[in-house]
């Protein structure tokens, strides 16, 4: 037999793979997307389970198109999260399986890592709850993007802000430091975490530096939410050591901020971050106007 012939045959039993892969592939992903409209309905079905797990089978069948396919992943993570989101749905049941087929389609899809953590991360009704899932997540992308240190601060960030596990935060935090074209700060979040992983000042630069760093109109909201948390209880913290202050000097509490500023412990406005006055509560306590838009969670100071 000629060589080519050989090729003539070869390239036959290629296009004939193409015509039987090709189909199913697409019928694949169109039963996928009629799941999850499914399930970002009013009435959802929480216990069904995902059509299509096996991310390795999906990258066999796309025959070469792994880059498409991850897009269409995540944008169809992206929209279901959405949908969950502003539906308040409950669990976000397949939020992890299409991330993980998002990753094993392009490996070197970063967003897939860096939102995709958030998104597992975070709190319910915000987020799935699930940090040891975004964990694992973001130390996939780690392996794959060795030399991306935003990926080291996002893994840091879960560490920080949702395990509390402040070793582990530093020590990703260094790590990440250490990569080409990591920014300095980096190194300095290690050691500050290290030192005090629990300070209101520390959680405030965390936070400030997701603010600053995304684009994400989401994730920048709920970062600017917290920030400003932070700053009010910072503040709150020390008009609270003025009040004491104040006690051990007239023997009582001050039953206004005026009287604060009388007795020359305070200068200035004292507003919180939505420009509403602080106010003096029962005791000589310290805070926030009723009408204040500002939130001080309970776990404020551990984000």
């Amino acid at each position: 037999m000629s060589t080519h012939t050989l090729k003539l045959t070869s390239h036959l039993r290629s296009v004939a793979l193409a015509v039987v892969a090709v189909p199913l592939l697409f019928v694949a992903i169109a039963a996928l997307q009629a799941r999850i409209d499914v399930l970002s309905a009013p009435v959802t079905q929480d216990k069904e389970e995902l059509l299509l797990r096996s991310a390795s089978l999906l990258k066999k069948l796309s025959l070469g198109y792994d880059p498409l396919l991850a897009d269409i992943y995540w944008t169809r993570a992206v929209q279901y999260y959405g949908t969950r989101l502003q539906n308040r749905s409950g669990s976000f049941e397949l939020l992890a399986p299409l991330l993980n087929i998002a990753a094993t389609l392009d490996p070197k899809l970063l967003i897939v890592y860096q939102f995709g953590g958030i998104f597992l991360s975070d709190h319910p009704p915000g987020g799935a709850g699930r940090p040891d899932l975004a964990v694992e997540l973001v130390k996939r992308g780690i392996t794959a993007n060795p030399n991306e240190w935003r990926l080291y601060y996002d893994l840091g960030f879960i560490y920080y802000t949702r395990l509390k596990d402040y070793q582990k935060a530093s020590q990703a935090f260094l790590e990440g430091s250490e990569t080409p074209a990591a920014p300095i700060w980096m190194k300095v979040m290690a050691a500050r975490v290290a030192e005090n992983g629990e300070s209101l000042e520390t959680s405030r630069f965390i936070w400030a530096e997701l603010y600053d760093s995304t684009k994400d109109e989401s994730v920048r909201k709920t970062a600017l939410e917290h920030v400003q948390g932070l700053d009010a209880e910072i503040a709150l913290k020390r008009l609270n050591q003025v009040s004491e202050l104040y006690w051990k000097k007239f023997g009582r509490f001050p039953t206004s901020m005026q009287e604060l500023r009388s007795a020359g412990l305070v200068q200035g406005d004292l507003k919180d971050p939505a420009g509403y006055p602080y106010a003096m509560g029962p005791h000589g306590i310290p805070q926030l106007d009723t009408h204040s838009s500002v939130k001080i969670e309970s776990n404020q100071r551990k984000p």
